[in-house]
């Protein structure tokens, strides 16, 4: 999976295009929009956890940029950009971030040349999230982030696509022994619902790509073995300190999410 030269493919479809599709964006191809429709009429919630999850993202982001002192952010696996990219939200509340984003698309990288030109707190490393220390090292990468500073690693609806036998905990404790203490970690990812949804969604994106691997909570939480679980925990993404009074964190009450909205969970952590 190395994108460094690699041409764009038409004929071939691309996670990052699909989930750009299903976001409402124009950065895809029709064979994208044909596995877009595939979930949008047989998983009609679909678009509902593409947009839960983005929003999730964007709270994280603003949370830690506002509540801490981090300034430098690695999101792994960022996909195309859309609307409140990490960099956007953050530099939104603290101007002086620097984020890295890292992807193997070559549509997200032709994108990523367009990042570079206008913002100089901006890079974008072609690299597989599989291999964090070819990510770590890379110039781009020792350019902008210091890792002798605290870092806020983002796990965006990337993990999931990470097949148990690649080691996707082994992913996560490699940033965690290679970031100080104070750094914070957020994940989202399809968690595992016991229904017919989700198996059919795991199973569209298994035909399709080859990939894909729902997990329970308990899963997920495991990812983050060694790292303080911030409240409210793993939850779903919709239920990831909501912004809207009827949640959990505005009011303490909870809203009765539809079995889509369950399908994808949010958690940020803290490293001691």
């Amino acid at each position: 999976m190395t994108a460094e030269g690699v041409s764009i493919d038409p004929t071939r479809p691309s996670i990052a295009r699909v989930y750009d599709y299903l976001l409402g964006g124009k950065d895809n191809y029709a064979v994208d929009r044909e596995i877009g429709d595939v979930f949008k009429r047989d998983l009609p919630g679909s678009v509902a956890i593409a947009f839960a999850n983005r929003a999730a993202l964007v709270r994280a982001v603003r949370e830690i940029a506002t509540t801490t002192g981090i300034r430098q952010f690695i999101d792994l696996g960022s996909g195309l950009p859309t609307a409140d990219n990490v960099h956007q939200v953050a530099q939104r509340h603290a101007p002086e971030s620097r984020v890295v984003y890292v992807d193997t698309d070559p549509q997200v990288l032709v994108h990523g040349r367009a990042l570079l030109e206008e913002n100089v707190r901006t890079r974008v490393v072609p690299a597989d999230v599989r291999h964090p220390e070819a990510v770590r090292t890379h110039p781009d990468t020792r350019e902008l982030i210091d890792f002798d500073r605290p870092v806020a690693v983002i796990f965006s609806a990337v993990l999931h696509h990470v097949n148990d036998e690649e080691d996707p905990a082994g992913i996560v404790r490699h940033w965690r022994d290679h970031v100080p203490s104070g750094s914070y970690f957020f994940v989202s990812h399809f968690r595992s619902g016991n229904n017919p949804e989700t198996k059919q969604a795991e199973g569209v994106l298994q035909q399709t790509f080859g990939r894909g691997r729902w997990r329970t909570d308990e899963e997920i939480a495991s990812l983050l073995d060694g790292l303080e679980i911030l409240d409210p925990g793993i939850v779903p993404a919709s239920l990831w300190r909501p912004d809207a009074p009827d949640g959990p964190w505005g009011s303490g009450g909870e809203r009765e999410l539809d079995v889509w909205e369950r399908l994808i969970a949010a958690g940020l952590a803290r490293k001691p």
